[in-house]
């Protein structure tokens, strides 16, 4: 990837946001032209479009857009993560790589603080949130707006994916993401 497009990030992407966050929000995967590109997850692809507007219409982001790295964006109470810190084969995790990737995604959550829940986008991301916690996959079930309590009190919210896939066709509309996205942070108040 990097021979073919050498100003690109190309490597694993780094969780993004508030340091104290009372809220992360766990994403599939870098997109090829997206946080591959920015090193900044959803930024530069579709599905940042409306993960940005809505967390900037809540007032947890300093801008609407997440346009590069530098751009000055901040985010409040809110920090971004994905369950797959490198672009995948065919953009789309295998199995393997999710559970390879886990590690990281353990230490994240254990270092965040206490009461900081968590907003799953997708059911990959779902299923990589339960492996951390080291529960079986059907411990949880997944489903857009499900509230789930963890093993140690915090709180898990999922969502579809805000996917170009998934917002055209109309399984996630606009207010049922920022439904979803006013659920989890409420659930940290």
């Amino acid at each position: 990837m990097k021979e073919q497009h050498p100003d690109y990030h190309s490597r694993p992407v780094p969780a993004f946001g508030d340091e104290h966050p009372r809220l992360l929000i766990v994403g599939l995967a870098p997109g090829m032209h997206g946080a591959n590109r920015s090193g900044r997850p959803f930024t530069g692809d579709f599905a940042g479009i409306l993960l940005y507007q809505s967390l900037f219409d809540l007032g947890w982001s300093s801008a609407p857009v997440s346009s590069h790295v530098g751009d000055g964006l901040k985010l409040h109470g809110v920090r971004i993560s994905n369950a797959v810190k490198c672009l995948p084969p065919q953009n789309k995790p295998e199995t393997a790589e999710i559970i390879q990737c886990n590690g990281f995604l353990k230490n994240e959550i254990s270092a965040l603080p206490e009461g900081c829940n968590l907003l799953a986008l997708g059911k990959i991301a779902h299923d990589a949130v339960l492996r951390a916690y080291g529960l079986k996959l059907s411990a949880l079930k997944f489903g857009h707006a499900a509230s789930h309590v963890l093993p140690d009190g915090r709180r898990l919210t999922d969502s579809y994916h805000c996917s170009r896939y998934n917002t055209q066709t109309r399984r996630l509309t606009e207010k049922m993401f920022k439904d979803a996205l006013k659920q989890a942070g409420d659930s940290t108040a």
